[in-house]
C-alpha cells in the first residue's frame, strides 16, 4: 500500500517566463564527422536526428560513423602522433589547449544554449557550471603541459599514443574537456566518440579546434551509437580508452581489453549516500540535497541519491525537504525560472517511470508535488520516498533520473555499514557541525569523492571517480595527468 501524504501549503507565485535568446546560434542542418582536420562524410552515408527533449524537436542531423571511419579517425590521430604532436615541446602544445579555452570562453553563451537545447538540462546550469568549467579544465591543463617533469619528479614519462575516448549525455561538454584537456597536455593524440543524443556541443568544440590551428589528426571527433564506440574499444592501434557511461558497458569494455596491452580508466555508475547528522546546518543541508539530485534532474552519476537522516531530525528535515520541493519550477530549460528541466530521452525517462512504479509496489511512501507538466517533452517530477527499505531495488540500482529515497539512523556506525552496503562507490556527502566526524567518515566510506556540508561542486585541480562497479582511474587534476602517461 503506499500511503497518501497531504499536499503541503506553501506560497506560490507565476513567474513571467525569461527565455535565455537563440537568436546567437546557428545550427547546421546536417554535421558530419570531423577527422584529420577536416569534415567528412561517414563511410556509410547515414546520418541519425538528434531531438530537444524539451519539445520534441529535430535539431539537427548526425553522422553515423562506422568501424572503417573509426579506422580512418586512429590512422590520421597515429600519423599525427608520430609526427607531430609527441615531438612537439610542451610549451608549444600548451599555447593551443590554452587558445581552445579562450576560444570557449568568447563562444561561451553559445555553448550553454546549444548544450541546454540537446540535452534537456537548465540554461542556468549549462552557463553558470557545464561551459565554464569546461572552459577551466583547458585552462588547467595548459598549465601543465610544460611541467610534467615537476608533476612526476625522478620518474620518466613518455605518452601512450592515440587515446579513444567515449563519453555521456549527462555532461556533454564536460566530459569532453574531462578527456580531451590532459590527453592533449601530455602529449597524445584523441579519437572521440560523444553520446548519440547529445553530439551538438562536441561537434561545435571541434569547430574551435579547427579554428584554434591545431595541428590535423590531433584531435577527431566520429559521432554515432555503440557500435562506433565498440569500434573505438575494439581498434588493434588505439593505445588508451577512457569511458564514462553506465557499468554494464564498462564491464563489457572491461571483458574487451583483457589480455591487450591497452591503458584504461572507467567512470561509471553511482548510488551515492547523502548523510545528514543531527547537528548538521539543516536549511543549508535542504538545499544541498535538492542540488544534489533534483536541479540537474538526477542525470549526474554522483547524485546524491540515497539520504540517510539521523533519526531525532527526520521529521524534520523531510517536512523541510518537501516544502522546498514545492517550490521547484519544472518546464522549458531554456527558461532562466527553471530548477527542472528536460529528461534527456524518452528511454531514459521509461526507465525513471519504471522505477518510480518499482518503489511504489514496495511499499515504500512516495510524495511528489504538484507539477505543471508540459504537454510536449520529456519531463519527470521531482520524487520523493520515505520509509525504503535497504533492500529495496530503488534503494540498490541507479535511477538516474530525479528521484530521491530516505532512510534514517542512529549511529555512526549503522549509516557507514548503510551508505557502504552498495555495488557502487563513487560519491558521497556528510553534513554535520564536527570536523572530527567528517573526517572519521571519509576515511570509512568507500567512495572516490566526499563533500562536506555541500555535494556537487568540482574543480579542475581535483581528482575525480569511484571505487568498486563506479569504475578505476581518476580525471581531474595531477592524477588526470597520470591516467595518460607510462
Amino acid at each position: 500500500m503506499v500511503k497518501k501524504v497531504s499536499k503541503i501549503e506553501v506560497p506560490s507565485w507565476d513567474y513571467s517566463p525569461s527565455l535565455e535568446s537563440t537568436s546567437h546560434i546557428v545550427l547546421k542542418e546536417k554535421y558530419d564527422l570531423y577527422i584529420d582536420g577536416r569534415w567528412v562524410k561517414p563511410h556509410s552515408g547515414k546520418y541519425f536526428a538528434t531531438v530537444n527533449p524539451a519539445d520534441e524537436q529535430k535539431l539537427a542531423d548526425i553522422a553515423y560513423g562506422n568501424a572503417l571511419d573509426v579506422d580512418k579517425a586512429v590512422k590520421a590521430a597515429r600519423k599525427a602522433y608520430n609526427e607531430v604532436w609527441s615531438k612537439m615541446p610542451g610549451s608549444e602544445r600548451a599555447k593551443y589547449i590554452y587558445r581552445i579555452a579562450r576560444l570557449m570562453q568568447e563562444r561561451a553563451r553559445e555553448f550553454a544554449v546549444i548544450e541546454t537545447l540537446d540535452s534537456g538540462k537548465t540554461i542556468r546550469e549549462s552557463r553558470d557550471i557545464d561551459v565554464p568549467l569546461a572552459c577551466n579544465h583547458f585552462f588547467y591543463y595548459a598549465g601543465w603541459a610544460d611541467k610534467l617533469e615537476y608533476a612526476f619528479p625522478n620518474r620518466k614519462i613518455q605518452s601512450l599514443g592515440v587515446a579513444g575516448q567515449i563519453i555521456p549525455w549527462n555532461f556533454p561538454l564536460l566530459m569532453a574537456a574531462w578527456k580531451i584537456a590532459p590527453a592533449l597536455a601530455t602529449g597524445n593524440t584523441i579519437v572521440l566518440k560523444p553520446a548519440e543524443t547529445t553530439s551538438l556541443t562536441a561537434l561545435l568544440l571541434a569547430e574551435i579546434i579547427d579554428q584554434s590551428g591545431l595541428p590535423p589528426g590531433v584531435v577527431n571527433i566520429v559521432t554515432g551509437y555503440g557500435d562506433t564506440g565498440a569500434a573505438i574499444v575494439n581498434h588493434a592501434d588505439v593505445d588508451k580508452i577512457a569511458f564514462t557511461g553506465s557499468t554494464g558497458v564498462g564491464k563489457l569494455i572491461q571483458k574487451a581489453l583483457a589480455g591487450t596491452s591497452k591503458k584504461v580508466t572507467l567512470e561509471l555508475g553511482g548510488k551515492s549516500a547523502n548523510i545528514i547528522f543531527d547537528d548538521a546546518p539543516i536549511d543549508q543541508a535542504v538545499e544541498g540535497i535538492v542540488n544534489g539530485i533534483f536541479f540537474n534532474q538526477g542525470h549526474v552519476c554522483c547524485a546524491g541519491s540515497r539520504l540517510f537522516v539521523q533519526e531525532n531530525i527526520a521529521e524534520r528535515v523531510v517536512e523541510k525537504l518537501k516544502q522546498r520541493m514545492e517550490t521547484l519550477y519544472l518546464g522549458n530549460p531554456l527558461d532562466k525560472n527553471t530548477d527542472i528541466g528536460a529528461i534527456n530521452s524518452k528511454e531514459q525517462l521509461v526507465t525513471i517511470l519504471k522505477y518510480i512504479k518499482i518503489g511504489q509496489k514496495e511499499g515504500a511512501e512516495m510524495y511528489q508535488p504538484v507539477c505543471n507538466i508540459p504537454a510536449k517533452g520529456y519531463y519527470c517530477p521531482p520524487t520523493l520516498f520515505i520509509n525504503v527499505a535497504q533492500s529495496s531495488l530503488i534503494a540498490q540500482e541507479e535511477i538516474f533520473g530525479p528521484v530521491l529515497t530516505i532512510q534514517t539512523f542512529r549511529t555512526v556506525d549503522e549509516v557507514i555499514q548503510k551508505a557502504n552496503n552498495t555495488p557502487f562507490g563513487l560519491a558521497a556527502g556528510v553534513w554535520t557541525d564536527k570536523g572530527s566526524r567528517i573526517f572519521n567518515l571519509t576515511t570509512k566510506l568507500r567512495a572516490g569523492v566526499i563533500w562536506a556540508n555541500t555535494y556537487n561542486k568540482f574543480d579542475p585541480t581535483s581528482p575525480f571517480g569511484g571505487y568498486k562497479e563506479s569504475g578505476f582511474g581518476r580525471e581531474g587534476g595531477l592524477h588526470g595527468l597520470s591516467a595518460y602517461l607510462k
